[in-house]
């Protein structure tokens, strides 16, 4: 993980996916992430980190034109247990925290969540600084409640082995509390705060134009307007509408989003992400069709094997004996 401190950042751009196993097809929009990227800021290379493959047409249209590689699931958090059930269902997200960090101190770069649009390449003067967060919106500290300022680890720059990242990363395992931010975005808050020469805090509008609330996401994903020339990507907070059934952030959902949907629907986010589908008419072939329903098959089966293992290392846990509650 130790790298020579550089004082110029690459221009490597890293993704982070696959560490959980992969029920369903790569997605139009994680494709519309990686071709964007590649067309927007011809990257010197893009690495994609992975556990689990992905498959599917849109992974295909994609695979040979990016870096792969295969990394193990951090040890911590995959083995930490969660008091919130609901929150355990991330837990991938989490062990994505630890990777990113891992590989911007030891490759620098540019990494991005996969559910981000780039639209304008990531202005050269950027690459010249030594690291690199955006703000986003206060969000509420689960330990007091109060809201308190975030810098958004969704999009991070960084020079080989700098500074700021060691520092925070030697800080993670200890501010991780199970909760979705506090060792993500509010722990580099305060660490930039104590330690502001270590790094350059750029405006949300760079990489944020539209935050998580309710409202921002309809004007993204629903509404139609231009975006400021200065915005280089768009993050989509896609874990907050993804599902058909959450609707407490938006009505929108990930099953809606399709290639027509983008082609022929004007929002702020189809017209932003159209130059960037498929450019060709494409059939696939039967055996490749049967190839991804065996892919979905194994990755399914592997999820019920995993739970019913936690159910069973649950109960070998479980208090036994006449006080025992049933």
């Amino acid at each position: 993980m130790s790298a020579t401190p550089s004082t110029r950042i690459p221009r490597i751009f890293h993704f982070v996916y696959g560490l959980r196993r992969q029920t369903e097809p790569f997605h139009l929009v994680h494709y519309l992430c990686l071709e964007s990227c590649l067309r927007a800021n011809r990257p010197d290379r893009l690495l994609f980190h992975y556990h689990y493959e992905p498959w599917g047409e849109y992974w295909d249209l994609v695979r040979d034109r990016i870096q792969l590689v295969r990394i193990p699931r951090p040890e911590f958090p995959k083995g930490y247990r969660y008091a919130d059930r609901r929150v355990e269902k991330c837990r991938y997200a989490h062990e994505s925290d630890f990777v990113r960090l891992d590989v911007l101190i030891e490759h620098g770069g540019v990494y991005a969540d996969i559910d981000t649009l780039f639209i304008n390449p990531v202005q050269d003067s950027l690459f010249e600084k030594v690291f690199i967060l955006a703000k986003e919106s206060d969000v509420p500290d689960m330990a007091g409640g109060r809201l308190r300022p975030s810098l958004c680890n969704a999009f991070i720059m960084s020079a080989p082995g700098a500074e700021f990242g060691r520092l925070w990363r030697s800080k993670l395992i200890q501010a991780f509390d199970g909760s979705w931010s506090r060792h993500s975005t509010l722990l580099p808050a305060d660490l930039a705060r104590e330690r502001p020469e270590l790094i350059h805090i750029e405006p949300a509008r760079t990489v944020y134009p539209f935050m998580w609330a309710r409202e921002d996401l309809r004007r993204l994903l629903e509404g139609c307007e231009p975006v400021d020339a200065r915005v280089a990507s768009i993050h989509l907070w896609a874990h907050l509408w993804w599902a058909e059934q959450r609707r407490d952030f938006s009505d929108f959902h990930a099953g809606l989003m399709t290639e027509r949907h983008v082609g022929i629907v004007d929002t702020t986010f189809n017209v932003l992400a159209r130059p960037f589908l498929p450019r060709a008419a494409r059939s696939v072939p039967s055996w490749r069709r049967m190839a991804y329903i065996a892919a979905a098959t194994r990755a399914r089966a592997g999820v019920l094997g995993a739970r019913i293992a936690a159910r069973i290392r649950r109960e070998m846990e479980a208090p036994f004996g006449p006080d025992a509650t049933p």
